[in-house]
């Protein structure tokens, strides 16, 4: 009997694990950095 309740909750564990929701990939997308464009002053240095 005690064999047959081992294989038993091994077995609703199995079942339990095999329909869990599956983790969702998480994609990362990278922005590029934005900077200011130089202005213009109208001297040479």
């Amino acid at each position: 009997m005690s064999s047959t309740k081992i294989v038993f909750g091994l077995f609703m564990l199995a079942f339990v694990a095999a329909c869990a929701p599956k983790p969702t990939e998480t994609v990362y997308v990278d922005t590029p950095a934005v900077s200011t464009e130089p202005t213009y002053t109208g001297k040479y240095k």
